[in-house]
């Protein structure tokens, strides 16, 4: 069967935007190197034509200047040529990826959409407000617990805060306030007195002041350990 009727052959994909100026790209660079090419073979005519004569030789190089100045003007035409379907194809891959943006950004909204509608039915405006009423309830319960936890035992109700300053005024005077107003329990003790000095009693002596005395006191003895007899003076 496939000898008679053959293969169906695969169709090739179409080109891509990108493919298609790619290629124009390629084009485009070529005839910029032909127009290379020719502008250098313009200029060395020129320099030919300033050099030569006029005459049967300038004309013919003139002739072939002119040749070459159209080839370069057909190059020109065509290079604009294929800047223009660049250009329109830039254009074109611009619009196409600005809707592949739009699309996708689409897809991702809607995706968000639906969370937001799946977590705002679990979500109400009313449990909310509901919550924070039994939240402040509870914190105005819990202070009126710490007042009346703090309240004092046997303290009767009229007491007189004037009376109350008389009687710590009073008591104050009676534990001896000084100038400055500081009790004299909390002043710093004064200093212990001197015993010795108000009993004024002697100083025991020093070992120089022995020594001077027993030196005093000491007899000169002689040879065999008796005390010596003192010489008599000589007088002149």
């Amino acid at each position: 069967m496939k000898r008679v009727f053959g293969v169906k052959k695969d169709k090739e994909p179409p080109p891509s935007i990108q493919d298609a100026t790619d290629r124009i790209s390629k084009r485009g660079d070529t005839v910029d190197e032909k127009l290379k090419k020719l502008d250098a073979e313009l200029s060395r005519y020129k320099e030919q034509i300033k050099k030569t004569r006029p005459g049967p030789a300038q004309e013919a190089l003139k002739s072939r200047a002119m040749r070459v100045l159209k080839q370069k003007r057909m190059y020109e035409g065509q290079r604009d040529m294929l800047y223009n379907q660049t250009f329109n194809l830039d254009q074109v891959a611009f619009a196409s990826e600005g809707l592949k943006d739009a699309q996708q950004t689409m897809t991702a909204l809607k995706s968000a959409n639906k969370e937001l509608k799946g977590m705002m039915k679990t979500v109400k405006i009313q449990d909310i407000d509901n919550l924070q009423d039994e939240m402040m309830d509870m914190m105005d319960m819990s202070n009126e617990i710490q007042e009346t936890l703090g309240r004092s035992y046997n303290v009767p109700d009229d007491i007189d805060e004037d009376e109350l300053m008389g009687e710590l005024d009073a008591l104050e005077a009676d534990m001896g306030t000084e100038a400055d107003g500081v009790p004299s329990y909390l002043q710093p003790d004064k200093e212990e007195p001197d015993l010795d000095a108000e009993l004024n009693l002697p100083t025991a002596p020093s070992g120089n002041a022995t020594a001077a005395a027993g030196r005093a006191n000491s007899q000169v003895e002689d040879e065999l350990g008796f005390p010596a007899v003192p010489r008599a003076s000589v007088r002149s």
